[in-house]
């Protein structure tokens, strides 16, 4: 327990205080997709970290002390120390670097699907990038006052929670609270992984239109560069090219906005609708939300801040600035292609060469990305099912000197043919983000955030407070619902409907 941030800069940190994550500035080369070992012969750097992904999740490990086996072992009703800094010592960070890892968690490779997004939805998608952005910014703020009590005695808040998983606990109970932030995380990882090879495929056929190869077998090519990610032990490697991805990445957005700049005269400024389409609108919707998703981390990285002062500051123009790129991004994009707009932007590029060169780094960016979310997948599953019994209904899949077991390799090589064969029978990309945004991400990032403000923090609320906590959890269910629901509808006829090519 500690005291929360200061006045301002200069404040004395609490003895005992320290990081519970190592948010690494990208000038050490390290992306933000870094994890430092998973299993094997190098004990983590910090024991208490957090591995934030560059497009939109990210997940929470817990605080155990480094074992000889298993790093995954844990239950969900035991997994509550996903994040903060409570023991252990960490990397403190400044608000530019926190900012950095904010800004690549909601300005990532997915971004590509947002002009498709203005081609559903219109000026109300453009202005759903810039609602939803200060809803997030909002719930962002209010999950980390979760974290704090007010000391009666000394009339100073105080650091009483470390993570989301910890707030669940609280108001949802020691057991249901942490299954329930799992499960959501769960899913939104395998769904994460699940849309790296659907966007890898998109980009190969849209880069070989007229190959004897379709986009089902570009995804089971793709595939096996991923099989080997059973064996590895550490991403420490796959990081570092990532980062240099990620940048190249940024590169790629600029020229696709100076290519469209260049094309201003044949832009179609009445092609964007300003009428409601109610069948695709809530997809889009849910591809906007999925964009957002940064909550589950937020706790952790204020409690790495130097200065905790400085975290609504950061928050917020972070989060500034994602609007204004996204919205102007989907905006340009969509007056350059108006109506031939695809799922993902870069395939309406019109020279071939440049096209396929600008696919061609992406499906990299989106390789090298893949192996975090699974890792967190497995971790996850692995705390649930494979402790060993009589903890959990299997035995563990690591041996004592900390190899894997075959059946364990074969299980983690399942993991990815389960995306693989997902992403074959599901291959629509923006349709798919739009579900899993309506899905899970309106319940990490509008509603969850809200209800755990309200029963936490109701006595000590003003009623506009109040009132808007609950219209943003009236919209967060309104979105899913209806999000849910049309995204299903979309993907069940395009599944019937079959692929073009």
């Amino acid at each position: 327990m500690e005291l929360i941030r200061g006045p301002g800069p200069g404040q004395r940190q609490a003895p005992g205080q320290s990081g519970h994550a190592q948010f690494k500035s990208f000038d050490e080369g390290r992306d933000n997709t870094e994890m430092i070992t998973m299993n094997g012969d190098q004990a983590y750097r910090d024991q208490n970290n957090v591995a934030i992904a560059e497009d939109s999740f990210s997940y929470q490990r817990n605080g155990d002390k480094i074992r000889t086996g298993s790093v995954s072992s844990g239950e969900f009703s035991e997994y509550d120390e996903g994040g903060g800094e409570f023991g252990g010592s960490g990397v403190k960070i400044n608000e530019w670097q926190a900012a950095w890892n904010v800004t690549n968690a909601i300005q990532g490779m997915f971004i590509v699907s947002l002009p498709f997004a203005v081609l559903r939805g219109g000026y109300w998608a453009i202005a759903a990038m810039i609602g939803i952005a200060h809803i997030c910014c909002y719930t962002g703020k209010i999950l980390v006052e979760c974290l704090y009590e007010l000391d009666t005695t000394t009339g100073q808040r105080v650091r009483v929670r470390d993570s989301y998983v910890a707030i669940a606990k609280e108001c949802f109970g020691p057991t249901w609270g942490a299954r329930a932030v799992n499960i959501a995380q769960i899913i939104e990882l395998l769904m994460t992984c699940i849309l790296y090879v659907v966007v890898c495929g998109d980009l190969m056929i849209g880069t070989f239109p007229e190959g004897a190869i379709d986009t089902r077998s570009w995804m089971m090519l793709i595939g096996i560069f991923l099989l080997p990610l059973g064996f590895l032990k550490s991403l420490q490697h796959v990081s570092v090219l990532s980062f240099w991805c990620t940048m190249s990445h940024l590169f790629i957005n600029a020229i696709i906005v100076g290519y469209c700049i260049l094309e201003i005269g044949d832009w179609g400024w009445s092609k964007v609708k300003w009428t409601i389409d109610l069948k695709n609108f809530p997809i889009s919707l849910g591809v906007i939300v999925f964009s957002y998703t940064s909550q589950i981390f937020l706790p952790t990285l204020e409690g790495n801040l130097i200065d905790r002062s400085k975290f609504d500051w950061m928050l917020n123009w972070s989060h500034i600035a994602a609007a204004a790129f996204k919205s102007l991004f989907g905006w340009i994009c969509f007056l350059t292609f108006q109506n031939d707009t695809q799922q993902v932007i870069t395939n309406n590029l019109h020279s071939a060469g440049f096209k396929g060169l600008v696919n061609f780094c992406l499906v990299v960016k989106a390789v090298l990305s893949y192996p975090l979310p699974y890792y967190a997948a497995c971790e996850l599953l692995e705390r649930a099912f494979f402790r060993g019994r009589p903890k959990t209904i299997f035995p563990t899949i690591w041996t004592v000197d900390r190899e894997l077991k075959v059946w364990g390799l074969a299980w983690r090589v399942g993991v990815i043919v389960f995306t693989i064969l997902m992403a074959i029978f599901i291959p629509h990309f923006s349709i798919l983000m739009g579900f899993i945004g309506s899905f899970t991400g309106t319940m990490l990032s509008f509603i969850w955030p809200c209800y755990f403000h309200l029963k936490l923090k109701r006595n000590s609320m003003e009623w506009s407070a109040v009132a808007y906590d609950c219209f943003v959890i009236f919209l967060g269910i309104l979105f899913g619902v209806i999000g849910v629901y049309d995204s299903g509808s979309a993907l069940i006829n395009a599944f019937e409907i079959g692929l073009p090519f």
